[in-house]
């Protein structure tokens, strides 16, 4: 988190990654940077996919008449660098830029190549990715501090980022509402409780919903479910699809116990069963059987496996095929509805 970011003799930025906190805040750093050591500078944006060679070369070779420096910015750099005699002459402009103008690349999917080490003689490569959770509770007291003028405890700070994710956007966002609310609350720390009070359950948490959007047997809902908690909702496909594993092992036991004579009390027990979800769990073993159950659960399995190693070309649309496709299975099994 401590990376050093873009100053005015940096003739040419690379910003890479999906992260769009940061690629906004490094452009920032680089537009006052510019600003304070060459009074003003005139603004170019270009997107890459559409913007010609000779364009963007014309303009970091001319002369500004309104400020003393150029800012030519490119978007969809990856696409712009897509093209090899593209890629051949801004190598040959990185050997000798123009020190009038800078130029900023921004990409969320860029391939390093020669043009990298290039840039890393007269400029700099910024990554903008999330950052890992440790990470992210240390920028968050930071950021809590220096822009929201409030101090967070460490473990509020974890709370949130457990809650709400990596994203530093979606954070600085949650910070500011807690910040405000915690000083109407005549609080000088964002502690705990309002963390708990005002930001939603965790991830992890809000995953296991898929389990009653299943035992529903609506193959609908439960296709609105994930997509629900994969976008919506920020949950990892991870913990959805081992989610859904874990309601289908439970079935799978249930059967083999039922088929073993056992009550369905018992069973409940056996398998810590509780809540409303005892019922449908009940149901559904007792209708699909061992051999069905058994292959459910595999299926799961198997489509985690996928999930994990890059098998499936389109994961996101994997999991809520299979979880349609459960919940079809499991219709009309409810011995009670949620």
């Amino acid at each position: 988190m401590a990376e050093r970011g873009p100053t005015a003799e940096h003739r040419i930025v690379l910003l890479t990654g999906k992260d769009s906190f940061r690629r906004v805040e490094w452009t920032h750093r680089l537009r006052e940077a510019l600003e304070a050591k060459f009074g003003g500078v005139s603004e170019f944006a270009f997107d890459g996919a559409t913007a010609s060679l000779a364009t963007v070369l014309d303009e970091l070779r001319s002369y500004g008449l309104m400020a003393a420096h150029k800012l030519v910015t490119v978007d969809s750099a990856d696409a712009f660098f897509a093209v090899e005699e593209r890629r051949r002459a801004m190598e040959r402009y990185a050997e000798g830029p123009m020190s009038e103008a800078t130029l900023l690349l921004r990409s969320q999917n860029w391939r390093p190549g020669n043009f990298d080490k290039l840039v890393s003689k007269i400029g700099v490569i910024l990554k903008c990715e999330a950052p890992s959770e440790v990470e992210a509770v240390r920028w968050c007291i930071g950021r809590a501090q220096k822009q929201h003028r409030i101090s967070i405890a460490q473990p509020a700070a974890g709370l949130l980022v457990d809650r709400i994710g990596t994203d530093l956007t979606r954070l600085d966002s949650e910070l500011a509402k807690l910040a405000v609310a915690a000083a109407a609350a005549g609080e000088n720390e964002i502690g705990r409780t309002v963390v708990v009070d005002l930001v939603g359950v965790s991830r992890e948490e809000q995953a296991w919903e898929i389990q009653e959007a299943l035992l529903q047997g609506n193959p609908g809902n439960a296709a609105a479910k994930v997509v629900d908690l994969l976008r919506g909702s920020a949950s990892p496909s991870i913990m959805v699809s081992w989610a859904t594993i874990d309601l289908l092992r439970k079935i799978h036991h249930a059967a083999v116990l039922q088929n073993q004579g056992v009550a369905d009390q018992q069973v409940a027990r056996a398998l810590n069963l509780w809540g409303p979800s005892v019922g449908p769990i009940i149901g559904a073993a007792r209708r699909l059987g061992v051999v069905a159950s058994a292959a459910l659960e595999h299926a799961a399995v198997t489509a985690d496996f996928a999930l994990k190693t890059g098998a499936s070309p389109d994961p996101d649309r994997a999991l809520i095929g299979v979880c349609a496709g459960t919940a079809l299975e499991l219709g009309g099994t409810s011995g009670r509805a949620f």
